[in-house]
């Protein structure tokens, strides 16, 4: 039987993506339409709008076992996050909102979508465009890893999908079977993962990391049926680093092997 997609948990960090509608948005001046159907997924202005410019997004203090400095390490990034994207945004001449943003320490924590599940580290809900952070005793062990910044820019490249076009019209479709099913929710995380690499690629040199820094997160990428393999995780999150740009993610173009 088909797990609803409402319910799937998704994540080289164990992120969850759950389906809903689009809110109302900020705009400014003149807007093109939200893009559906094949022309949101191939077809899309957010590809169309070259690098990401955010300004330098520098981090901020975290350490490891501090729950009130990986919150404030957390907002800072969204802050981050929001800019460069709404950016993006109006090159695109989309509409664009900001997600709301909450951060929990527990699981079971009411999320839009239903409660925060065991085994997620961060979830997106579209019915609300909410992102909930899990601060969990894993996750807070590595605070100084790059693992809060790829999980919050892996669960806001699911709103920069939303806004788009791109996952209203992949939860529109009507799949066959569990296999093509599948197959598409691959391509909705493997973009989200690439477009975390691009907002990442382009504020690497405010960051002050090194690049080990950046395999590091690599390495724990892990195959799973509704992400791909590590191998694909792991070039797409690259791909988007290297290029820095919403046009590297077009996972809906790419060959079956790059989404497998």
């Amino acid at each position: 039987m088909r797990i609803p997609l409402i319910a799937l948990l998704s994540g080289v960090l164990v992120s969850t993506l759950l389906a809903g509608t689009a809110g109302a948005a900020v705009t400014t001046g003149p807007l093109a339409p939200v893009p559906t159907g094949k022309a949101a997924l191939t077809a899309n202005p957010i590809y169309k709008t070259g690098k990401l410019e955010p300004d330098a997004c520098p981090e901020q203090p975290v350490y490891n076992d501090d729950l009130e400095s990986a919150e404030a390490y957390l907002s800072f990034a969204l802050d981050c996050l929001n800019e460069g994207w709404k950016y993006q945004f109006s090159k695109a001449k989309l509409p664009f909102s900001k997600p709301t943003f909450v951060v929990t320490s527990r699981l079971g924590v009411p999320t839009g979508c239903g409660k925060f599940p065991k085994g997620a580290q961060a979830v997106y809900c579209s019915l609300n465009k909410k992102i909930t952070f899990y601060l969990s005793k894993g996750i807070l062990s590595q605070a100084t890893e790059l693992f809060l910044l790829q999980t919050l820019a892996h669960e806001y490249g699911h709103h920069v999908q939303q806004l788009s076009g791109i996952l209203p019209t992949v939860f529109k479709r009507k799949y066959k079977n569990d296999r093509a099913y599948l197959a598409d929710l691959r391509r909705v995380e493997l973009q989200a993962e690439c477009l975390s690499g691009a907002f990442i690629g382009s504020i690497w040199r405010s960051l002050g990391r090194r690049e080990s820094d950046f395999r590091y997160v690599l390495s724990a990428a892990y195959s799973t049926a509704t992400h791909g393999t590590a191998k694909n995780i792991a070039y797409w999150v690259t791909r988007g680093f290297k290029q820095e740009t919403p046009g590297s993610c077009d996972t809906f173009s790419a060959p079956k092997s790059r989404v497998a």
